[in-house]
């Protein structure tokens, strides 16, 4: 089959893991877990201290990537918290924001984003880049790759490239890493 920038191909991870993700983990896991999520999601906020105790107790084995996939029809604040998650890591702040971003869902509004982006990054340089939409494309092409893999939902998981299409709980990931 032929793949085109717009071909969808359910079930399969079509854009694998570059450079340009933001990887928690050791490079050299047997398993790459990626994430599609939404900060405003509350499917997403539920999944979030699972996968960091997934992480947890597969520390030598499991990576994670992290991807946006902003439901803005549903999550107004999604995007912009994505583009916050971005501006704090062009400051080597991601992993410090996406935990803020889920432990602060009710409040993903932009005064508060503004806040924890000078909270993050005394310089004012991740503000800045927020306040300039600067990421706006790296969110775009998140999205359009997830739309691409199949993605309709968050969170959407890919284990070792290949969509994860049971639940979330803690046993469940376990089990599917652990079989991956």
């Amino acid at each position: 089959m032929t793949t085109t920038p717009f071909s969808i191909e359910t079930g399969r991870l079509v854009v694998p893991v570059t450079q340009d993700d933001h990887v928690l983990g050791p490079p050299s896991a047997d398993v790459t877990l990626v994430e599609y999520g939404d900060y405003q999601c509350p499917f997403c906020g539920r999944a979030h201290p699972i996968v960091k105790e997934l992480l947890a107790q597969r520390p030598d084995t499991v990576r994670l990537v992290f991807r946006h996939f902003p439901l803005s029809d549903l999550h107004p604040n999604a995007e912009p918290a994505a583009e916050f998650a971005e501006a704090a890591g062009a400051q080597g702040q991601f992993w410090a924001a996406h935990d803020w971003l889920y432990s602060h869902q009710d409040t993903l509004d932009a005064p508060s984003l503004t806040a924890a982006a000078m909270s993050l990054d005394p310089s004012g340089n991740a503000a800045k880049d927020l306040a300039g939409r600067v990421y706006h494309e790296k969110i775009r092409r998140d999205f359009i790759g997830g739309v691409r893999s199949g993605v309709n939902g968050t969170p959407t998981f890919f284990i070792n490239g290949r969509r994860h299409d049971g639940d979330y709980t803690l046993p469940e990931l376990l089990h599917a890493v652990d079989h991956a």
